[in-house]
């Protein structure tokens, strides 16, 4: 879930929420592609549901993985948000 802050917000608080959206964001990529090596989404043998399940498995699968990073996820995105906002700091 994305917070946005208020229109009327100081524009730092602005910037850094932005900054947080980006590298929650970029952790959410990230574990969409372990949750891809990890084999979720794949369809079982006997019981798949064709090729409409493996074309939609990958929209399963980034929900996941948002859901995921929303809820504080691996602590990439704060990692992220660190790094990021030292940079515009700068």
């Amino acid at each position: 879930m994305q917070i946005t802050p208020s229109p009327s917000a100081p524009p730092a608080q602005q910037r850094e929420q932005a900054l947080r959206d980006v590298a929650q964001k970029l952790e959410a990529t990230f574990l969409s592609e372990m949750l891809k090596s990890a084999g979720l989404g794949k369809t079982p043998e006997g019981f798949g549901g064709g090729s409409g399940e493996d074309q939609f498995a990958s929209f399963l699968r980034d929900e996941h993985a948002k859901a995921i990073a929303a809820r504080g996820g691996i602590g990439l995105a704060e990692t992220l948000f660190n790094a990021l906002k030292g940079r515009a700091d700068d």
